[in-house]
């Protein structure tokens, strides 16, 4: 007996197709592929990878930096504690995050070595970096300050923070060197240009033993508000003077963005860049405070000419989102919202 094909045995369900059926069904596919065509550009990277890069998702260089994250931008200490903070840095796909030193939480003169210590083997268990540490408190207690008590205070908060660093393996220590002026406080009087260079390169030189022995770097930021080290050029002269290698740059894109930009900064600076804030910043506001600075690329920063300069002076290290406004409700958007967008910075997501 002849073998019968089951398949062969069933009937299509639809007939004999009519050929003005196929001709529709043609036509229909037609359309289909035709009004798709423009989402594949932003289809996800697994379903496209022999695409070639598109920039509207991102750069179409990669960079070979790090992304990172200041602990401001997390809702922390009042709705989240330090562990949670690593753990979601973490999980949002940051290398690192940086810390911030103060008088009451975590990293504060109330700890010692053994918590920095165990503050480092929990980052080191939850798999992150600490790409450094970083402190309001240079503003209550300015290095610069007419008030000898608040410079002496400074000076010593300035050591234990370095000390800090030490113990919990970090190398940069973000150095606000002094200030002319600080406009969001009314406790401060305004110190004359030449005073205040005076005493930020004692205040500085003071620093700089003990930074070589704990094996830190003393890296100043540049910050525009404070009428002090307002072009690269100041910057570059203030650092070198102190001829330590100990002493280098924290590059705040954003400190600088009210009437400059910094994708000129970067190359005057060198590789005196030790370690980057990105700041997100909006030249269409004239509202000049923290409030004009925005999530990442919510600005008017650009970005491509930045990572493209930086790139230029052979940076490789961290790139640092600060940012000091929490999200009231559901505050992990904005981190996760913070690493898509550095993704996309340094050619990550193409």
């Amino acid at each position: 007996m002849k073998a019968i094909d089951p398949q062969a045995a069933v009937p299509h369900p639809l007939g004999a197709m009519s050929p003005s059926l196929v001709n529709r069904r043609g036509a229909l596919k037609t359309a289909l592929a035709a009004s798709a065509a423009p989402l594949l550009a932003f289809e996800p990277a697994s379903a496209a990878e022999a695409r070639a890069a598109d920039d509207r998702r991102g750069s179409t260089r990669r960079y070979d930096m790090l992304k990172s994250i200041n602990l401001w931008a997390f809702p922390y200490p009042q709705r989240m504690n330090l562990r949670e903070c690593l753990q979601l840095a973490k999980d949002a796909g940051f290398d690192g995050i940086e810390l911030n030193y103060d008088l009451e939480n975590d990293l504060s003169p109330k700890s010692g070595t053994r918590e920095f210590e165990a503050i480092r083997k929990m980052a080191d268990d939850i798999g992150i970096r600490i790409s450094g540490l970083c402190s309001f408190l240079f503003w209550p207690y300015p290095l610069t300050s007419n008030d000898a008590a608040k410079r002496e205070r400074g000076l010593e908060l300035a050591g234990l923070i370095a000390r800090a660093a030490h113990d919990l393996g970090v190398e940069n220590v973000l150095v606000v060197p002094g200030a002319v002026h600080i406009p969001w406080r009314t406790d401060h009087e305004p110190v004359p240009n030449d005073v205040c260079d005076r005493r930020a390169r004692e205040a500085v030189g003071k620093l700089v033993k003990d930074a070589e022995r704990l094996k830190v770097f003393l890296n100043i930021e540049n910050i525009f508000f404070n009428g002090y080290l307002m072009t690269p050029m100041e910057m570059n002269a203030f650092v070198d003077s102190f001829g330590s290698d100990r002493v280098r740059v924290h590059f705040d894109t954003g400190n600088i963005s009210m009437f400059q930009f910094p994708e000129h900064w970067v190359p005057v600076l060198g590789q005196r860049t030790r370690n980057v804030h990105l700041k997100e910043f909006t030249k269409k506001g004239t509202d000049f405070s923290l409030e004009t600075f925005r999530p990442l690329l919510d600005g008017t920063t650009n970005w491509p000419a930045v990572t493209e300069a930086l790139a230029s002076v052979g940076y490789r290290g961290y790139l640092t989102f600060e940012y000091f406004h929490p999200y009231p409700h559901y505050p992990e958007a904005l981190i996760y919202q913070t690493s898509d967008s550095l993704d996309r910075i340094l050619g990550r997501k193409a």
